[in-house]
């Protein structure tokens, strides 16, 4: 039973406070009274170096749609370690995985790899800003977009700092320079009419408005279609570029997040899913606005490197990982998650707690409200329901499921329908523990 004392993960963890700040050097892994500490993945399932075994459905934060040393994507990697892992030329491996996501993804027509989801939408931003000369941004209250400055700004404002009448810019990290805040125009999330009028009001100073059609941090609420084409109509109309951040939602369909909405952008960043569970990001776009990156006549307007980025071992693993996540793949991912969601919708309702799912295909986000979840506001738990969801989560991870401990759940292609039972199954046991506490 988590926690204990005399565990190995214990153990690690004060041997680890000597050498890392806070004995971490991942805050989102953190937890207390001390982290668990995996040793190997085997399919859906991860073994902490105590020997416990859990279905997991962090699956490092949705990047391992394929769970953990899938043969194909092991034998992927292998294969080019043995070539070398890293040149300072480029490799045709490259070109493969471009030519995927060109094929794949209706507003991408150029591709710029980078090594993390973090630095897609960073050279997203920049390359905006090249392309209009313009220094702003517009990004929606709550939301995570990886940690650059500007894309931290109000992730995760309290309700005292929220505004009145309109998002307040808020800083994320102590140090945050003002200017970077003035630079950030922070739009609701979901609210077409008061998110297009701050783009109207700030439209003359405006790259672009960047947003995740289902965005994790802010409740994970799919992006009502008339807000997107809302955001769609009105960048257009300021000449503002439109940013989707599918670095998670890219796992949402075959041709990610904008084939479901039929909305095409004008850049796109991606990663997680897309590296085959190694480093990885990308921005892609449209060709008029991947000019920046074009080094062929002189300097480009937007200069960008990267020691490791398209390295040949994650662009194999990743090519690999995305030629097995075929149109059956989705239907199966879709069909699990729906599982999953109608499951412990149906827990809630039988042991009477307040409480729902939202999410789509793979991905779903457990809230202990019974308002509907639409935005960060309405997500945004209360005391009560903060507790509720720790006693919860506590009691999955002592039934052998791994959660996000903010209630995100993702699925991966080897899990089993007897998988989907067990983790419905311990989601229920854990809420008849709230319901107790009560």
């Amino acid at each position: 039973m988590y926690p204990d004392k005399e565990s190995k993960s214990q153990h690690l963890y004060s041997r680890a406070l000597a050498s890392l700040p806070g004995g971490n050097t991942r805050t989102t892994v953190f937890i207390k009274p001390y982290p668990i500490y995996a040793a190997r993945g085997e399919g859906c399932r991860v073994i902490d170096v105590d020997g416990n075994g859990y279905i997991d459905c962090i699956n490092n934060f949705t990047s391992l749609i394929h769970g953990h040393a899938h043969p194909v994507l092991v034998a992927a990697a292998t294969k080019q370690l043995a070539l070398g892992s890293a040149f300072g030329l480029p490799t045709e491996s490259e070109i493969d995985l471009a030519e995927l996501l060109v094929a794949r993804l209706p507003g991408v027509e150029q591709v710029r790899f980078t090594n993390s989801g973090t630095e897609a939408v960073m050279m997203a931003l920049k390359a905006a800003r090249a392309f209009t000369g313009r220094p702003k941004i517009a990004k929606c209250e709550g939301a995570y977009h990886g940690s650059y400055d500007y894309a931290e700004v109000s992730l995760d404002p309290t309700p005292e700092a929220w505004g009145r009448n309109a998002p307040v810019s808020v800083a994320y990290a102590k140090g945050t320079p003002d200017n970077v805040l003035a630079d950030v125009i922070t739009i609701p999330f979901n609210d077409a009419e008061a998110a297009v009028s701050l783009i109207r009001e700030h439209g003359a100073e405006l790259a672009c408005v960047l947003v995740d059609p289902m965005p994790n941090r802010a409740g994970l609420a799919p992006a009502d279609k008339a807000y997107l084409a809302a955001l769609r109509a009105v960048t257009s109309e300021v000449g503002a570029l439109l940013i989707f951040d599918e670095v998670i939602t890219f796992r949402l369909g075959y041709r990610g997040a904008q084939g479901l909405w039929d909305i095409d952008p004008d850049l796109t960043t991606l990663g997680k899913i897309m590296g085959g569970g190694f480093p990885v990001g990308a921005v892609g776009g449209k060709r008029e606005f991947m000019a920046v990156f074009d080094p062929t006549s002189g300097k480009p307007a937007l200069p960008h490197g990267g020691t490791f980025s398209a390295n040949p071992v994650t662009m194999r693993a990743g090519l690999a990982a995305m030629e097995l996540l075929d149109e059956a793949a989705f239907v199966r991912l879709d069909a699990i998650g729906q599982a999953v969601r109608s499951g412990i919708d149906e827990a809630f309702r039988r042991h009477g707690v307040p409480g729902r799912t939202v999410g789509l295909g793979s991905l779903l986000k457990i809230h202990f409200a019974d308002r509907p979840v639409r935005d960060y506001r309405s997500a945004y738990p209360s005391e009560q329901e903060a507790q509720r969801a720790a006693i919860f989560n506590r009691g999955l991870l002592n039934r052998g499921v791994l959660a996000a401990g903010y209630g995100l759940m993702a699925l991966s292609t080897p899990m089993t329908d007897q998988d989907i039972d067990t983790i419905v199954a311990a989601a229920s046991e854990s809420l008849a523990e709230v319901a107790a506490s009560a």
